[in-house]
């Protein structure tokens, strides 16, 4: 049922398409080709894309659910803009909880096996690590959306959620470059493993510092590219 949702109930054929025209805008967004903020054709787009209207709009529409673009009325579609003082504060409620997450792990030991099983994804070989950004920043969601899950509070994982999906086109050029990558793997180790051994303040000390990298580094990473970047809008 959500496939045929998902593909306008089209096809195979259809779904393709949707799936191109949904990787390729992807992509434009994330190498700042399409900027924070910037206007969205769908006339413009379709002729870029290679696609038609219809597989286009299911693309636009994925996207949207993920926090990329926002639909404007009588408008048409626009990147998601950068405000960095908002930035700022998801990112400290994040921290907020997310601490809070670690030290009531580290008092119990109810969610061990699931914790080792989280830690068996991170702690591998650099070798088998994925080089692929949006892979990793999936796994990375995962990651911290598992933290909070682990204690059970139930408002605590929806108002994480929402702060997740509205910090996901930022946070996930932090895995832009494969160093940050390799780091994001022995950070998360390193937490888990703080946590398994119930060292609270450790355990607290790293998922502040990993969380304060991360910020830091998609800051530095947006102003570069923003700065970089051209300066003119889509045209429609």
């Amino acid at each position: 049922m959500e496939a045929a949702i998902l593909t306008g109930s089209l096809g195979t054929g259809a779904g393709n398409l949707a799936d191109h025209a949904y990787l390729t805008i992807k992509q434009q967004i994330f190498s700042f080709t399409l900027m924070p903020g910037d206007l969205l054709s769908e006339n413009t787009l379709s002729k870029t894309v290679s696609v038609s209207r219809t597989p286009l709009r299911q693309a636009l529409q994925r996207l949207q659910y993920e926090g990329f673009v926002i639909a404007i009325p009588k408008v048409g579609w626009q990147v998601v803009p950068v405000n960095f003082a908002k930035l700022d504060e998801l990112y400290d409620f994040r921290l907020l909880i997310e601490t809070h997450c670690v030290a009531q792990l580290c008092a119990t030991t109810d969610c061990h096996a699931a914790l080792q099983t989280m830690l068996d994804i991170w702690d591998v070989d650099e070798t088998l690590m994925p080089s692929v950004g949006l892979e990793v920043g999936t796994l990375d969601e995962g990651f911290h959306q598992g933290l909070v899950a682990a204690l059970g509070n139930a408002e605590m994982v929806r108002a994480h959620t929402d702060i997740t999906e509205r910090i996901r086109l930022v946070r996930r050029l932090d895995f832009t470059q494969q160093n940050r990558i390799v780091d994001t793997f022995r950070e998360h180790s390193a937490i888990l493993r703080s946590i398994l051994m119930q060292d609270s303040q450790q355990a607290q000390h790293l998922i502040r510092t990993h969380i304060a990298a991360s910020k830091a580094k998609v800051r530095e990473i947006t102003l570069a590219m923003l700065q970089n970047a051209r300066p003119s809008n889509l045209p429609r």
